[in-house]
């Protein structure tokens, strides 16, 4: 293992850690009505406080990582979104878990861009693409086992049990302050980086394709579980299928990563994409074992364009690698995470697999937006 692959891989742990607490509130939210009687509009409104502060705040962040180098250590991000994720089950007033949830969620904003320019500074254009997905599989990982420690927690203990969930934060907090250097240490590179303008036509097309992406991504893990349960499935199952859907995803992350470095990111990504929709297509069509097959594939091809994206997004603006991590993994976010709500919308008009036919259309209408992004082909200027 190569010197800059320890601290990627330590920061991908530590992605794995502050990504297992955003799926948390969706997992709880049945709990919640229940027992503090709160009705579907409150307590949808929890997960939208958290998910449009965080979102919104990553540019911000990345930003003031760009102009100020760390604002505070990667820790405190991490401590902040274990603590108050898990004291939710704790509180019986509802305007004290409104603040609780945006507070967890600045901590998830602070994390992602300070955490992506430190390894967009420990890697090199030539295994930018693999490095990257490195880290960004933690988070994947963190995202499928949310739910599930969630709901162990709570199954055995109730809503209170929800505070065991912050002894992770806190022992990867303490490993992150003993390993990783004071955050005055990278103020120097930032700096020097930041004399490079900004190339604002590719980004904002990167950010616009990556929203559609995110659309097509996070719509396909909020409903699955419905329409699996439709065909027959149990709701435990139907669980298990999406999250082994999304380790499929983990594993193409690192594919997609290897290959964009051998052969070019914008050509992966654009293959990727329209490769992705055949199997989604399948899985909506077909029924019994080549459905769930389909489901795999189309897991592993689109999530690994993710990872491959963002190593774009950083060589096309080495001097701003804060503000476009928190561009592509907020603002896009939070812009597929609109789409979700347009999905579920036509669902609620027709029927839910008409619905998720929006799912294939947002990846369709991603490539021509990925295609207008000013950025080389690898390929073919070999040829």
């Amino acid at each position: 293992m190569t010197d800059n692959t320890k601290p990627v891989w330590g920061l991908s742990a530590a992605h794995l850690v502050t990504d297992l607490y955003s799926p948390v509130l969706p997992a709880i939210l049945p709990l919640l009505i229940a027992d503090q009687g709160y009705s579907f509009f409150l307590a949808g409104l929890i997960v939208t406080v958290y998910n449009l502060t965080s979102s919104m705040t990553q540019p911000l962040v990345g930003w003031l990582f760009d102009t100020r180098g760390f604002a505070f250590h990667i820790s405190t991000s991490v401590l902040l979104s274990a603590i108050f994720i898990s004291i939710v089950g704790l509180l019986d007033s509802y305007a004290l878990v409104l603040v609780s949830v945006a507070i967890a969620a600045l901590g998830h904003a602070f994390f992602h861009p300070s955490a992506l320019g430190t390894v967009s500074r420990l890697v090199k254009d030539a295994n930018r693409g693999r490095l990257t997905s490195y880290f960004v599989i933690g988070g994947n990982m963190g995202y499928a086992i949310g739910p599930i420690c969630a709901g162990v927690a709570v199954g055995l203990m109730g809503l209170p049990g929800l505070v065991v969930l912050v002894i992770p934060g806190i022992v990867m907090a303490v490993v992150l302050r003993r390993v990783l250097p004071p955050p005055e240490h990278f103020k120097a590179p930032v700096a020097a980086a930041r004399t490079e303008r900004p190339a604002y036509r590719a980004i904002a097309l990167l950010v616009a394709a990556s929203g559609l992406r995110a659309w097509a991504i996070f719509g396909s893990v909020a409903y699955l579980p419905t329409i699996l349960t439709l065909r027959g499935v149990d709701l435990v199952t139907a669980n298990l299928l999406v999250s082994a859907m999304l380790v499929f995803g983990v594993v193409g992350q690192v594919v997609g990563g290897i290959l964009s470095d051998r052969y070019g990111r914008k050509e992966y990504t654009i293959v990727g994409l329209v490769a992705a929709v055949p199997p989604f297509v399948v899985f909506l069509t077909a029924g019994g074992v080549v459905s769930l097959v389909a489901l795999m594939i189309f897991g592993f091809i689109l999530w690994s364009t993710f990872a491959v994206t963002v190593a774009m997004a950083h060589e096309i603006a080495p001097g701003n690698v804060g503000l476009v991590s928190g561009l592509m993994l907020g603002l896009a976010v939070g812009v597929g995470g609109m789409g979700v709500a347009a999905t579920g919308w036509i669902a609620d008009m027709t029927t839910l697999s008409a619905g998720l036919l929006t799912i294939p259309i947002a990846i369709a209408l991603a490539v021509p937006l990925f295609l207008a992004v000013p950025y080389p082909w690898k390929s073919l200027a070999r040829g």
